[in-house]
């Protein structure tokens, strides 16, 4: 909507159906035609056509347009021209010419005048339906605006707050980014700012700041307050009309600013504007007119909340302020007889302590005390043992429970008060609700009432005093609970001193004694210590040195050549930022792998392959500089920092020197052996931040040296770097693919070669890349399988295979097994659920594997192949030819086909064919001898076909017989006679 966004006005319906007409129009006709459009519009005649059109076209349909010209008239002049003109009914008018490159049919041109009309009708009804829907949507966005706003006025939410959130409902109905409301007096000629949000001007606003039109003459919004009128356009624009003249000091100018007052009956009291910086045109009339309107909504919202601010404001103070009267009055009274009585008791509490012969006669008397301040006929102190695991009550006295003995720890209530250390007062109800929670379980007759506060000594809590009520007349309030617990702070202050008092006898009797024996074992554990911290430091520097060298040379270890290539880098960085990034000396990082080292493992021993490693070591420090460093990364692999390194060459010639003395003979487990090493070279580039870089980036060079026939060295360029990267980069689509549903099946047809009949199809693995496009699995196949992900592709292809399979169709589908699938002791097992799971049939599946697959594991093999045959999947052999091939193991499988390789198909045609025709003859007579049919595969020419047909092979694949695609071809290929 123009008037909710500020752009300018949308064209209007009939404009926009002629518009988009012209191209629709010249499809229509034969190619080469031009297409011209005529049509009122805004109190002025419009135009379009296709680009590069006649302006003979133009002309003739403007003239149609305005009456000067007729349809026949125009027709008439140039058979090759088709016109139209077309009413709406509602006073709107279209002409329309089009010319073709040939004269028309008179077929053609009906047709085409209807589909004009036809058109053009459609189009103009579709415009008014978008414009009345804008209108609506326009109309209930305006109201519930207005809602947001009322609400908003009769919400609890501070003024800030409810202002703010008014300016987002502002901004929902037009541009508003740049939003202020003012409150204006105009009896004093003042104004404040009582909202002021602008993504330029700096200015903070206080609504409480007022501000005085003759402090602030030149203000714009001075002047709108004092005329009264809604102002609209550019600042400058705006600033005539209102003469103001220009002052720097109130704030950028804009682009559009639009203003209108606030009205308190016929007095003006505040304004609401709106401004853009960069959006020239962004209001208009009915932005105007729709801001007037929100903004006496505004004001009623901000009359509403300041009436209902005062209101509460008022009504508190007096509430509070009678309430605070009454409460200090009472608080007064009750308070001094509570002091009078506590201090009369704390008092007494004090002197028991110290006067009281016995722990027993301190009880009673404390219970004395207690009945004075409330109701205490049933009291009892209960204590926690010794041990922590029984509660004893030295002091009882109760009407129904004349004796209490202690008991094991349990969920009673006053075990409830030990465990929270918080007081409880507790009605009959009350305890029934801690009982059937299972928080306590009650003891003794139950009580009416039941009070009970913890009893501290040192911040733990060790006992409870209690008191209870068996009479529903007699019961205890809050005040008794707060009285009781203050009591009881001082009851335990008394009790610990009397208690302390019994015990200072004992004690000082047998201080002496401990003070003895102290001594002593403070002496020997003196000893002990100092021998301990010994030990401690050497165990220290040993696990020091073990964590940062190899355990078996002596090497350091990778941890501490990454910390030394921290530390180079950094002050290879630092000196290159000294020197104005003029480059300083260098340095450079060699990754070194032993080759053939499992070679040494497997035939002499790992204890000899331990010895290669450390002589490998020793022969690599003797190579290398005192001040180089050599680390042992773990297995076989070394890296060697070289500091101080001026050119690659240096580097080179260091690693050819280690390589020279790593390949001099040795003797080994009583064996002379000749080691060489493959040897990798990164250099120092500022581009690299972390050590790990360095060493990852050698170990790709050192790599590409054990390619290239190992015993040598390779350096890392920016070829290998971009390797590396587009290496990840695909294996990152590759992951993404995966969660992405990339992958596609392409299913290339098995036909009967007599007859061309298709009986089944092998499903082929593509990936659809979304930069690359269709990637056959040689392009990613190897990466998928480095990174592991390559089981989870072929899972999700089986899947798409068997829903294939279960949506009906002929004939069987074949899909491959790697050796790692078929090595997976449930793979039979997850691929039978998938058929179960899709409901196809297991007889219209065949699985493909190699010889490899079978021979890896015979026994799995041989039961994974039976389970599947048992449920009806049958097993193929592929690339057969080309492994064993023999019928030695061969007849040990169920397999129900062999596929003869392509290589072999390939050379049934040539001059070496004969060697080809043997062996394509010896598979044919080993399948005639098992009972199994044989598939040729890469049939690509009709010779090759009849070659097979003529050796006995019955069946075949290949481009000649059809090529993969992502359907399935049913009934027969075409083949040549």
């Amino acid at each position: 909507m123009r008037g909710m966004e500020g752009r300018p006005g949308r064209r209007m319906p009939l404009g926009e159906a002629v518009a988009s007409l012209v191209d629709v129009l010249q499809q229509a006709l034969p190619p080469g035609s031009d297409v011209a459009v005529a049509w009122l519009e805004g109190g002025g005649r419009e135009a379009a056509g296709t680009p590069g059109g006649r302006a003979a076209v133009a002309g003739q349909a403007a003239g149609l347009l305005e009456g000067v010209l007729d349809v026949d008239g125009v027709e008439a002049a140039d058979d090759r021209r088709v016109a139209l003109r077309w009413d709406d009914g509602a006073g709107q008018s279209v002409a329309i010419v089009a010319q073709a490159p040939a004269p028309l049919e008179p077929v053609a041109r009906t047709a085409w005048r209807v589909l004009a009309a036809g058109l053009l009708s459609s189009g103009v009804d579709l415009g008014r339906t978008r414009q009345r829907a804008e209108a609506l949507e326009k109309s209930e966005r305006l109201q519930q605006a207005l809602y947001e706003i009322a609400d908003l006025a009769g919400s609890a939410l501070e003024l800030g707050e409810m202002l703010e959130r008014i300016h987002r409902v502002v901004a929902g109905l037009m541009y508003a980014e740049n939003f202020y409301i003012v409150l204006y007096d105009d009896l004093d000629d003042s104004y404040r700012f009582l909202y002021f949000a602008d993504r330029i001007d700096p200015f903070i606003a206080d609504p409480d700041y007022i501000i005085r039109g003759a402090d602030n003459p030149n203000s714009l919004t001075l002047a709108l307050l004092r005329k009264g009128e809604p102002a609209q356009g550019p600042s400058g624009a705006v600033r005539d009309q209102l003469d103001v003249p220009l002052d720097a000091g109130h704030g950028p100018d804009s682009q559009d600013w639009l203003g209108v007052p606030m009205r308190r009956e016929e007095r003006v009291c505040g304004a609401v504007v709106v401004q853009s910086y960069d959006r020239p045109d962004s209001y208009g009339t009915e932005e105007r007119a729709l801001l007037a309107f929100v903004a006496q909504h505004i004001l009623t919202a901000l009359d509403r909340h300041q009436a209902r601010e005062e209101l509460e404001r008022r009504v508190e103070e007096r509430t509070q302020a009678l309430q605070q009267s009454n409460r200090d009055l009472q608080a007064e009274i009750v308070e001094r007889q509570r002091g009078e009585r506590l201090q009369r008791a704390l008092f007494r509490i004090a002197e028991l302590s110290i006067t009281s012969e016995t722990l027993e006669r301190f009880y009673a008397q404390v219970h004395d005390v207690v009945g004075e301040l409330l109701y205490a006929r049933n009291f009892y102190i209960a204590l926690r043992s010794r041990d922590g695991r029984h509660l004893e009550f030295p002091y009882s006295i109760d009407e129904r429970d004349p004796r209490r003995a202690s008991r094991r720890l349990g969920a009673g209530i006053t075990e409830y008060v030990l465990a929270t250390g918080a007081p409880i007062l507790a009605d009959r109800a009350r305890i029934g609700e801690l009982e059937a929670a299972g928080l306590v379980r009650s003891h003794g007759t139950l009580a009416h009432c039941w009070l009970g506060v913890p009893l501290y000594r040192d911040d733990a809590v060790v006992g409870v005093i209690a008191v209870q009520s068996y009479s529903p007349a007699i019961g205890f309030t809050r005040r008794d609970q707060e009285l009781l617990t203050f009591v009881a702070h001082h009851i335990g202050i008394g009790l610990t001193r009397k208690q302390a008092q019994d015990r200072l006898v004992t004690a000082h009797a047998e201080l002496e004694q401990r003070v003895e024996e102290r001594t002593g074992e403070l002496a020997r554990a003196n000893a002990e210590l100092l021998e301990q911290i010994g030990e401690r430091l050497r165990a220290e520097q040993r696990l020091t040195h073990q964590a940062r060298h190899d355990a078996l040379t002596g090497l350091p270890n990778r941890q501490q050549l990454l910390d030394r290539l921290t530390e180079t880098i950094t002050v290879a960085r630092g000196a290159r930022l000294a020197s104005g990034g003029t480059p300083a000396p260098g340095f450079a990082v060699l990754f070194l792998d032993l080759d053939r080292f499992k070679l040494v493992n497997d035939s002499v021993g790992h204890s000899a392959g331990d010895e290669l490693l450390v002589e490998a070591g020793r022969r690599i420090v003797a190579a290398v500089r005192d001040s180089d460093t050599v680390a042992r990364l773990g297995g076989d692999e070394f890296a060697i920092l070289v500091e101080g390194v001026d050119s690659l060459a240096m580097a080179e010639e260091l690693s050819q020197r280690i390589l020279l003395g790593l390949g001099r003979p040795c003797w080994i487990g009583g064996r002379e052996v000749f080691p060489s090493a493959s040897l990798g070279i990164a250099m120092w580039q500022p581009r690299y931040r972390t050590g790990a870089e360095l060493l990852r980036d050698a170990d790709a060079a050192m790599y590409r040296a054990k390619a290239a026939g190992r015993d040598r060295c390779a350096v890392f360029d920016e070829d290998m770097r971009e390797e590396a990267l587009r290496i990840l980069d695909l294996e990152a689509d590759l992951r993404r693919a995966i969660n992405g549903d990339s992958f596609v099946a392409h299913y290339q047809p098995i036909v009967r070669l007599a007859d061309g009949v298709v009986i089944g199809h092998e499903a082929l693995l593509r990936w659809r890349h979304p930069t690359r496009g269709l990637l056959s699995p040689g392009e990613f196949i190897g990466l998928g399988e480095d990174s592991g992900l390559i089981e989870e592709v072929d899972w999700l292809m089986y899947a798409q295979v068997i829903a294939k399979l279960a949506s009906g169709g002929e004939g069987y589908l074949s899909v491959n097994v790697s050796p790692r699938h078929f090595r997976s002791p449930d793979f039979a097992d997850r691929l039978l659920r998938l058929l179960d799971t899709a409901g196809a049939d297991p007889a219209r599946l065949r699985i493909e594997i190699t010889e490899v697959a079978l021979l890896d594991d015979v026994p799995r093999a041989l039961h994974t192949l039976s389970v599947l045959r048992e449920r009806g999947v049958l097993a193929q052999l592929d690339d057969f030819g080309t492994g064993y091939s023999a019928l030695s193991y061969l007849h040990r499988f169920p397999v129900e086909c062999l596929k003869i390789d392509q290589s072999f198909v390939a050379g049934l045609i040539g001059p070496n064919r004969h060697e080809s025709i043997a062996v394509v003859r010896a598979i044919q007579a080993l399948a005639g001898t098992l009972g199994i049919h044989t598939v040729g595969e890469g049939v690509e020419t009709d010779a090759q076909r009849d070659a097979l047909l003529e050796l006995g092979c019955g069946y075949g694949q290949g481009y000649l017989l059809g090529r993969p695609a992502e359907q399935t071809v049913d009934g027969q290929v075409p083949v040549s006679a």
